[in-house]
């Protein structure tokens, strides 16, 4: 049942000079749950009715047949009604039942593609907490379309070609050592890589001695291909443990390597279509009419760029893929790059460009400080993992000493406190990171909810409860209503979320409804003998099901005990 929609129902019965959906859209959520649960505003009514709006409001609540409501009152200017509430928490628990982890399962997507581009990590460089929202949030937007009915294909843009590499070769054959490379690669290969960042400041020739190499590397140099190649390697074994550690899949590694050989097609419908320009030996696509400035796709000595490679990528996804939405998540200080890429794609013709969508986000901090590879101020994210496990486990030694499984609750404590805390936080703001906040049971956490979830199901045991979607429940006290209104809401958040490319929506609807269970928990005693005891246990095992969906859809696991 959709309040809103009963309520304009209702109140377009007694209102001439309004629609059902002019109504609906006027509708408002009260305040406070004391002056109900949803308002109508009658100032909008003032001029055709010729009357104060609260003799208008007074006049439309003496009107509305209250039989689906608890009450309907006239207070100021608002016609406030109540819900019937326990007829509305027995039709809620008993959906929530029937449906099972489906509840809130959309149709909207038909079955039709989106792809997600996430993750995408430089290959020779450490996968540091930098590289944690991309891959998050691509795994939470995954999630979350197809709980829309969408199909997903999460596509990891490996950062495997560029001038990094030229920089990379020349600092190996420099000083590098294949012992040292071979014993700890990717260490290695940093220490490499921030020493030849600052010879450069010293010495710009090294500068250009890396763009040559980069250069045979474009160009099929077998020396040149061998060393990528090792460096590749090398890297996917550390990310992939990584990926592991996560929980995260995808269905595709296609980086931008892949793509070398499929760049000839894109300059050349540019060149056919006169929209190439020469301009001070390089070749630029004039992007005045999107008020950009122009898009660079070669340089002068003819070496290839990012646009060149994603105007490549954007066109194979199109022709594989058949996309409605093709996703890019990665981070703000790209933004530019993309409005670019859309507008060069569409000049092209390639009017699909209006379904790419770059899903931005704000900076990872410590101590509020900006992190950069290049400069070696990083976080590391597969110890900052184990250390995260560690603490959960430290936490779950002091509270449930006896507990079984205890490795495998903490790692998925200590990982979903990590992911939770990232998608909390609304994606276009950054934040500073802080595992000890991060890992707490206390606060708006990952663990706070899981612990919620793990006491729910320890109340489900003592009863042992069977619910089921037949037998009639029915409550009608305050803080049970306030979870029915969420658990009510589940849908319209998914939705949200969707259309806003936001998993935040999800994961600050997860704290409100563990606040709501823990604040009635605290109130009501579940397990007593009582008329409305089976309606209590079913209220606590719908709830259980709708937190442990909301997680599951961000990526973060629900312990059945803590």
């Amino acid at each position: 049942m959709d309040n809103k929609q009963l309520i304009a129902g209702e109140l377009a019965k007694v209102i001439d000079s309004l629609d059902q959906d002019a109504i609906l859209n006027l509708l408002e959520q009260p305040k406070s749950s004391e002056l109900g649960d949803i308002a109508f505003p009658a100032f909008s009514l003032a001029k055709t009715e010729r009357k104060a709006p609260q003799a208008i409001a007074a006049d439309i609540a003496d009107k509305i047949d209250s039989t689906h409501f608890d009450k309907v009152a006239a207070t100021g200017p608002y016609v406030n009604f109540f819900l019937n509430k326990a007829e509305i928490s027995g039709q809620v628990i008993k959906e929530v039942i029937k449906e099972g982890s489906d509840y809130g399962q959309q149709d909207e997507g038909k079955g039709e593609n989106i792809t997600i581009d996430m993750s995408s990590p430089n290959i020779a460089k450490p996968f540091s907490v930098g590289h944690l929202r991309s891959t998050v949030i691509g795994d939470a937007l995954s999630n979350i379309f197809r709980k829309m009915g969408y199909n997903t294909i999460k596509i990891n843009h490996l950062g495997d070609w560029g001038k990094q590499f030229g920089l990379l070769m020349v600092a190996y054959k420099k000083w590098g050592s294949q012992a040292a490379v071979e014993a700890n690669p990717i260490d290695e290969l940093l220490k490499l890589y921030v020493r030849i960042n600052a010879e450069i400041e010293n010495d710009p020739a090294l500068d250009d001695e890396a763009r040559l190499w980069f250069k045979k590397l474009e160009d099929g140099d077998p020396e040149a291909t061998e060393l990528w190649q090792w460096f590749r390697d090398e890297s996917l074994v550390e990310f992939n443990r990584i990926y592991d550690l996560l929980g995260v899949e995808f269905d595709s590694f296609n980086g931008e390597a892949f793509y070398n050989d499929k760049m000839d097609e894109g300059i050349q419908i540019l060149e056919e279509k006169g929209l190439l320009q020469e301009s001070k030996g390089a070749s630029i696509v004039d992007l005045e009419e999107f008020n950009l400035p122009p898009a660079l796709i070669k340089k002068s000595d003819g070496a290839t760029l990012y646009i060149t490679r994603d105007m490549a990528t954007a066109m194979y996804r199109a022709r594989t893929y058949h996309f409605v939405k093709n996703v890019y998540a990665v981070g703000q200080e790209q933004s530019n790059h993309f409005r670019q890429l859309k507008a060069v794609l569409k000049k092209m013709g390639f009017d699909w460009s209006d379904d790419m969508v770059h899903v931005d986000f704000g900076l990872v901090t410590k101590n509020r400080q900006k992190l950069s590879t290049r400069k070696g101020n990083i976080i590391l994210l597969e110890p900052t993992l184990q250390e995260a496990i560690s603490r959960a486990k430290s936490q779950i030694e002091a509270k449930n000493p006896e507990l079984e499984n205890k490795d495998d609750v903490a790692h998925a404590v200590g990982v979903g406190a990590v992911k939770f805390y990232d998608l909390k936080t609304d994606r276009r703001n950054g934040y500073d990171f802080d595992l000890e906040a991060m890992v707490s049971f206390e606060g708006e956490t990952g663990p706070y909810i899981q612990y919620a979830y793990a006491r729910i199901q320890s109340i489900l045991r003592k009863a042992n409860f069977a619910p089921s979607a037949d037998a009639s429940y029915s409550l009608n006290d305050a803080e049970s209503w306030e979870i029915i209104k969420l658990l009510q809401d589940f849908s319209r958040v998914i939705k949200r979320a969707s259309d806003n490319f936001d998993p935040s929506l999800i994961a600050k609807y997860a704290i409100s409804l563990a606040q709501a269970f823990n604040k009635y928990y605290a109130h009501t005693r579940i397990l007593d003998d009582s008329p409305e005891r089976d309606s209590r246990l079913a209220l606590s095992y719908s709830t259980a099901l709708v937190l442990k969906e909301a997680l599951r859809l961000l990526g973060v696991e629900t312990p059945e005990k803590m």
